[in-house]
């Protein structure tokens, strides 16, 4: 048999801070679908936000209905559903349009990089499309992405990445615009802007997003969903997988790792690869009666005075979702490098958006905006920027999609529906058309494992 090296604690904490998005939860929130776990399932998928639910709804799609018997897919979560990182994002559905594609067209070539833009574009169209298919009520809104800069050296370099992207003549550019300092702060309602670039991206409750998917595929009897059940091994002999829980052990032909930033508690070989890394978030509304201006947009405002961002989107009913402010800790890596708390606040951020409405935008200043909700997730930061999905390296029948380095919602819809091809009907990862720099190699494990620490999440 072989056994794994059983690898440090690294699964999520109880207690954790409560987001705006978990504050109406769905019925199957801590679904057990039977008392028990199953002894053995076709596929366990291991983790149950955006990642494990969305591969679940792409398997049942694409499995042949003749070949179903009770249970062929298993999901089993640590804590609730989607009580991770999705549960606690800022509600983005936001293409990056000018931030990391540059960077994958240096490595990688023109062609790697566009194939990562126009996969992410096509997230806003695949979301539209399920959700009205299935009939979905998550607040999804399209709109435009505002990137804002508050300093003439950020917006001057936006411009050059802006034209740089033109001058390659990708088909993605014809959506981007950028409007220069002289309109900047009028168009955006962000007071000092110096420069923006928008383009067309949306927003959503993810909650009610990854619950409503859970709703659908709970329906077929071929799924069996476990929570409160943390995986804490696995161990292969035969083609065969054994997991185990503390509630028990189940066997699986496939094992499927959906664990973003604990992925290294399971696979020591991702430690290097997928860090643990804590954000801040928060909920932003105003008193009865106060009024205020209703933002149109969703925002990335680079810092003024140094490096970091806030995002930010406004929610149909006025109220707003911010979170960032890595500035004002990055330096502390304690609070936020390596770490899996999110049952607590990161310090030197927790009272940075106290007044940020009003000091920010224009129209805001007697509003009264206020924190209700403050809380912290654990984002899964890639080693090079880009997620690890496929085949786990020379471990034959265990799949990965994790490491989505603070965004996934623009990646892990369609990253999923291209690891059930291979999953359900033997695809190569090439075969899938997924963008080539997604794909978990020992190359990049390797990488990783002899690199700086930190890689590019540290600049």
């Amino acid at each position: 048999m072989a056994q794994e090296a059983t690898p440090p604690p690294l699964f999520p904490v109880e207690n954790s801070t409560e987001p705006f998005w978990r504050t109406e939860l769905h019925q199957l929130d801590e679904l057990r679908t039977t008392p028990d776990l199953p002894p053995h399932s076709d596929i366990v998928i291991i983790g149950a936000g955006y990642t494990g639910i969305s591969l679940a709804y792409h398997l049942l799609k694409q499995l042949p209905e003749a070949t179903h018997h009770q249970p062929v897919i298993t999901i089993l979560e640590a804590r609730q559903i989607c009580s991770g990182a999705t549960g606690r994002n800022g509600g983005h559905l936001r293409p990056d349009l000018y931030g990391n594609i540059p960077k994958y067209i240096e490595r990688y070539g023109l062609e790697a990089g566009a194939e990562v833009a126009n996969f992410e574009i096509a997230h806003i169209k695949a979301l539209k499309d399920v959700v009205a298919e299935e009939k979905i009520d998550c607040d999804l809104n399209l709109t435009r992405n505002m990137n804002v800069f508050l300093n003439e050296e950020d917006g001057e370099r936006a411009r050059k990445v802006y034209e740089k992207l033109l001058e390659h003549g990708l088909d993605y550019t014809t959506d981007i615009h950028y409007t220069p300092g002289k309109y900047a702060e009028t168009i955006s309602g962000v007071k000092g802007a110096k420069a923006c670039i928008s383009y067309t991206a949306g927003s959503l409750w993810p909650y009610k997003f990854v619950l409503s998917l859970l709703s659908k595929i709970t329906a077929s009897p071929h799924v069996n969903v476990q929570t409160s059940t943390p995986v804490t091994s696995v161990d292969s002999q035969d083609g065969k997988h054994t997991i185990h829980t503390p509630r028990g052990t189940i066997t699986a032909s496939k094992v499927i790792y959906a664990t973003n930033a604990y992925t290294s508690g399971l696979l020591p070989q991702y430690k290097p690869n997928i860090i643990p890394c804590r954000g801040i978030c928060c909920h932003i509304t105003v008193p009865e009666g106060k009024d205020h201006p209703f933002l149109p947009y969703s925002y990335v405002i680079r810092s003024k005075t140094a490096d970091g961002q806030s995002y930010l989107i406004s929610r149909p009913d006025g109220s707003i979702i911010v979170g960032g402010a890595q500035y004002s800790f990055v330096d502390q890596r304690e609070q936020w490098y390596n770490v899996i708390d999110d049952s607590t606040l990161i310090e030197p951020a927790k009272n940075y958006y106290d007044d940020f409405m009003q000091r920010t935008f224009r129209g805001w200043e007697e509003s009264g905006a206020y924190v209700k909700e403050i809380w912290t997730g654990i984002m899964g930061y890639a080693y090079d920027t880009a997620p690890h999905v496929g085949e786990v390296p020379g471990l034959p029948g265990r799949y990965i999609s994790a490491g989505y380095d603070g965004h996934g919602m623009p990646v892990i819809f369609l990253a999923t529906k291209g690891l059930a091809d291979m999953i359900v009907h033997g695809k190569t990862y090439e075969e899938t058309q997924l963008p080539r720099v997604f794909k978990s190699t020992v190359e990049r494990l390797e990488k990783a494992a002899g690199g700086p620490e930190g890689g590019d999440i540290l600049g």
